[in-house]
């Protein structure tokens, strides 16, 4: 059994933010989109070290993980590992907030 993967209240924004503008043009594909999104996330309950560490914020705890054209920015924890963002690659660096 892996690491309980949380969504951090931002992360929850984020996503919600992000169904919410392909739901404009195409509901269907957002409503499909946020739970690739979802289990891309849910699936760093294993082996959360396999991302990268985030370079602009060089932190060795704080990974990422794509799933284009998205960043899922994450903290290893000892005992959970928190999504802390998803961040669109065109947005330039991300904002640990």
């Amino acid at each position: 059994m892996g690491l309980p993967v949380i969504l951090t209240p931002q992360s929850q924004k984020d996503l919600q933010n992000i169904v919410a503008f392909i739901a404009r043009d195409n509901p269907e594909r957002a409503r499909s989109f946020g739970n690739e999104l979802i289990d891309s996330a849910l699936s760093l309950t294993t082996l959360p070290e396999r991302g990268r560490v985030t370079p602009e914020l060089n932190d060795a705890n704080v990974r990422e993980i794509v799933h284009s054209p998205y960043r899922i920015i994450y903290e290893v924890l000892s005992d959970k590992v928190y999504v802390l963002r998803f961040w669109h690659g065109a947005r330039g660096e991300v904002k640990k907030d």
